[in-house]
């Protein structure tokens, strides 16, 4: 009789193993992520760890060691550069996520294509080796330092490493591969944790830059175990509706590099183009005349300023219930702000609808972004027009103040490259900024009644 099969359950947030299901992780607390799994012939549990006094990895005043400069391989799109820090670091390990059909494995191909003189190993769990080469010749670059390979077996693709010895690895997508010592299928915790630290290991050991990429479930995060995104060194989401042109590339996790960067990217025929200056493609260039409902707000991504168009109508409910229909801005903020207008300014807007958008589908959580929300919104209610050549930032609080905001230099310096006359800001907000030579006029406001009548007297 054959011996029946092991099996255990684990969570899908953090690994922890259980031998029974439970409704709650006793590791991480989440509730209904346990996943059952088939174990290995040998049981789940491995054998006791031992001492070895022979290995060179012994402890040592923090004082003695030694400071090592991180070697960094450019990549040719700047905007890539910019998110990871200044380039891939060499023996780094990046997780490249985002929806199916966004554009990942064209953002890293025809990187990996336009780099000259270095080694590269493309693995491919999911398509073919004829569909690879269409898609390169679709964005127009061939290289023969690219080798490509289509396979999901971890073993099979470490040998095709160790013979090859690639100064960049690509691994598309993570969820494809699986060891065969594990006996669970691909993309299960069990495989994607294993998978994950043998190309870790191998990443370490050799000083090989891997670029993985990952799927994301239908709540917007990287899918299979959360102690995937703790073992990698950055961990990038690449996000936008697919049916707009824009992408935008975020730093979620860099352990050599800032988080708060982000790169903006337009879906082409031939490819991902870099957009260098957002602000012009973000703002509308219409000449068609004014309308009302619109407001120019300067907002800020890391240590980068643009300009960004907010579009609000305010309209009278034709249902009971006033509708409130957010697009690129939290929908609980701008609730808030509504009250301010209420409750400080004297709008009543609770019998009317309200509908905001950022233009180009992004999503911005910059609160500087408040004050050019209100002045949309006021503008559509009141039906009176904002100058085209008027911008503002500003934060808003609850007590209808203007508060201040942080890289005004910045933000006052974009606007007026980009020909705008006139710009309203938080008062107080420019102690130590020299602004004689500038040729924006800066118009201060401390409360919503001052930007009301600064806007529209």
């Amino acid at each position: 009789m054959a011996k029946q099969q092991k099996t255990a359950w684990f969570c899908n947030n953090c690994g922890t193993e259980s031998p029974k299901w439970v409704g709650r992780c006793p590791g991480c607390g989440e509730w209904n992520t346990m996943i059952e799994e088939k174990l290995p012939a040998g049981g789940s549990k491995s054998k006791r760890a031992t001492f070895d006094p022979s290995r060179k990895s012994l402890p040592k005043p923090i004082s003695q060691v030694e400071t090592v400069s991180e070697t960094r391989i450019h990549m040719p799109s700047e905007e890539l550069n910019r998110v990871l820090g200044g380039g891939l670091v060499a023996g780094s390990i990046v997780l490249i996520g985002g929806e199916p059909g966004i554009g990942k494995s064209t953002l890293v191909l025809q990187n990996i294509l336009s780099i000259r003189g270095k080694r590269i190993l493309y693995v491919s769990g999911e398509e073919s080796t004829s569909q690879l080469k269409m898609r390169a010749d679709r964005i127009g670059r061939l290289s023969d330092n690219c080798y490509i390979v289509c396979d999901t077996s971890l073993e099979n693709i470490l040998g095709h490493a160790e013979s090859l010895n690639p100064e960049i690895m690509v691994v598309d997508s993570i969820q494809t591969i699986a060891s065969d010592s594990i006996e669970s299928s691909a993309g299960s915790v069990s495989q994607v944790r294993e998978c994950a630290a043998q190309l870790l290991r191998f990443a370490k050991s050799t000083g090989t830059p891997v670029l993985l990429i990952g799927h994301i479930n239908k709540e917007g995060s990287i899918a299979g175990p959360k102690v995937l995104e703790h073992i990698v060194d950055a961990v990038l989401q690449f996000e936008g509706d697919r049916h707009y042109m824009y992408r935008i590339l975020r730093s979620i996790k860099n352990r050599f590099g800032s988080t708060s960067e982000l790169g903006i990217y337009e879906m082409v025929q031939r490819g991902l183009r870099e957009v260098t200056n957002p602000s012009e493609l973000l703002v509308s260039q219409s000449g068609e005349g004014v309308l009302s409902g619109t407001a120019i707000g300067v907002t800020l991504e890391g240590v980068r300023p643009f300009l960004i168009e907010t579009q609000a109508l305010v309209s009278t409910a034709a249902y009971g219930t006033p509708q409130r229909s957010v697009t690129g801005f939290d929908a609980k903020r701008m609730n808030m702000l509504l009250a301010v207008l209420e409750k400080r300014v004297g709008f009543k807007l609770t019998q009317k609808d309200v509908f905001l958008n950022i233009a180009g589908g992004l999503k911005v959580n910059d609160p500087a972004l408040d004050l050019s929300v209100i002045c949309a919104i006021l503008s559509s209610n009141v039906d009176m027009a904002i100058a085209r050549d008027v911008c503002m930032s500003g934060e808003v609080g609850l007590t209808g103040e203007i508060r201040p905001i942080t890289r005004i230099e910045q933000r006052i310096l974009e606007a007026e490259k980009l020909g705008f006359s006139n710009i309203l800001v938080p008062r107080h907000n420019l102690k130590g900024f020299d602004t004689s030579k500038l040729k924006i006029q800066i118009t201060e406001v401390a409360k919503v009644e001052e930007a009301f009548r600064a806007l529209f007297a």
